[in-house]
Order: structure tokens, then C-alpha cells, then sequence
């Protein structure tokens, strides 16, 4: 049977609400579009709604919808998923991806921009996660994917308030995991290193502004980070969360695994 939708398929979502933040493009497009292969009915929150709606009508299948919400804004995300709740059931899969990532020594680092990448990396976890979990519980089944980096398992310099953030989301899967171990719930985190999105941007323009190297140049020093020479691909981040959200995966519990070509082990 080659039909990954099917729901007889043994590895299948069919039935399955999977809600991926942070799904208007790069990671986030590459993860709707494995979860939508395998059957699931997914819906694609983050703060762009025309950009949602491009990812949402590439999507296989149907059924699949878009809720617009700031995840570092509790109260809206509460709404937005309480309303893909009503309109596709309780969600079953939730995948945290949306992020964002600045660059200051810490002597420049501002209160407010120190307090921005917390709320939207680590907070804007915890309001998602708040929102699904009793329902994933109650339900005796759930599977949540955070997609950190591995700017939570290292540090780079520059990015203080990055790593900080990163490294929060590390301690609250594993902090979770332990809760929820025989609930029939997982959680997880996959860690990319360097990858080809559109946020690696800001890190290029970031080297060409303070080096006066060229992008292309730019981009070489950013993947000789990782030990093959080259920057992850988002569909190789999107394979790594498909895999823990699938049938079969069920005893891998509170990992953080490094999509890095070996950077990190």
C-alpha cells in the first residue's frame, strides 16, 4: 500500500489534527506539506495570512486551514486554536516552529529585544503547548515536535538572547516529557543547524554588513559550521519531524536530535 494517506496505512495521520506554527514558509511549508502527505488535516497558524493561504492551497489533500495569531500573544493564541479546534477536532500533533533570531554582542543587546526572542521563541512554545495539552491528554495520544536549534544545545557568539531563548525550549521538552511519560503523549524537539530559509537572511546580511563579504561568501562561513560542508535543507528538518510524529516512534521521549550534518553529538 502506497498510499501514505490511506487510513489503513501503517503509517498514516489520517484523522489527525496537526497544527504547525510558524507555517508560512521555509521549515514550517517544508512540515505542512509531510504531515498533509500522510493524511493529516493540518492547520498552518502564524501572523501572515496571505502567506498561510499560498502554503495552505500547495498542501495535499483537504481539509486543511489557516488560523492567524502572534504565538507570543496568549490570549490570541488561545482563540485561533480554540477555532481550528471547532472547525477540524481536537489537534493531535502540534508542531512549534515559528522563531526569530537577531544578532548583537550583549553589551548591545536591549531589554526589549532581549525580551522579544524569549517571547517568541520560548514563551510563544509554551502558549501553544497550553493550548492543546489537555486535549492530547485527555485523548490518551498527542505528539508535540518543538523545533529548536542547535543554538540550544551550544552557543554562538552574538546571539546571547537566541541561545538563551533555544536553550529554554530544550529544558521544557525535556521538563514535559517527564509529565506527560505515561499519558500516551510525546514531546520532543529537533534541532536544526544552519538551514536554507528564508530566516538564514538576516544572518547573511548580518556578515555582509559588519565583513563586507558577498552573500555567497556570507553563506560559506555559515556552513562550514556543519562538519558535510553545506546548509541543512528544510525538508530534511520537515523528514526528522514526520518521523517522530508517525506510528513507530512512540519510545523516543524527551530527545532533542541535531539536524546538523554533525555539529553537534
Amino acid at each position: 500500500m502506497t498510499d501514505l494517506s490511506h487510513p489503513n496505512h501503517p503509517r498514516s495521520l489520517a484523522g489527525r489534527h496537526a497544527l504547525v506554527t510558524g507555517a508560512n514558509g521555509g521549515i514550517g511549508e517544508a512540515i505542512c506539506q509531510a504531515l498533509a502527505r500522510h493524511g493529516a488535516s493540518v492547520t498552518l497558524l502564524g501572523r501572515r495570512p496571505v502567506e498561510l493561504e499560498n502554503v495552505r492551497a500547495r498542501l495535499a489533500g483537504s481539509g486543511h486551514g489557516v488560523a492567524v495569531a502572534d504565538v507570543a500573544d496568549h490570549a490570541a493564541v488561545a482563540r485561533a486554536i480554540a477555532e481550528a479546534v471547532r472547525a477540524r477536532g481536537a489537534v493531535g500533533v502540534l508542531v512549534c516552529n515559528a522563531g526569530a533570531a537577531s544578532s548583537a554582542p550583549l553589551v548591545r543587546t536591549e531589554p526589549a529585544a532581549w525580551q522579544s526572542m524569549l517571547d517568541v521563541n520560548l514563551t510563544g512554545t509554551y502558549h501553544c503547548i497550553s493550548a492543546v495539552l489537555p486535549g492530547m491528554i485527555e485523548a490518551g495520544w498527542g505528539r508535540i515536535v518543538n523545533v529548536a536549534s542547535t543554538a540550544g544545545l551550544r552557543g554562538y557568539a552574538y546571539v546571547a538572547a537566541y541561545c538563551a531563548a533555544k536553550h529554554g525550549v530544550i529544558g521544557l521538552t525535556r521538563a514535559l516529557a517527564l509529565e506527560v511519560a505515561q499519558t500516551g503523549v510525546t514531546v520532543n524537539a529537533v534541532c536544526p543547524g544552519y538551514t536554507e530559509t528564508p530566516l538564514l537572511k538576516g544572518a547573511i546580511d548580518n556578515i555582509v554588513a559588519k565583513t563586507g563579504r558577498s552573500s555567497i561568501q556570507a553563506k560559506t562561513v555559515l556552513a562550514a559550521h556543519n562538519p558535510q560542508g553545506r546548509l541543512v535543507m528544510p525538508q530534511e528538518v520537515a523528514h526528522a519531524v514526520e518521523w517522530l510524529c508517525l506510528p513507530g516512534s512512540e519510545a523516543v521521549h524527551g530527545q532533542s536530535i541535531a539536524i546538523a550534518g554533525g555539529e553537534v553529538m
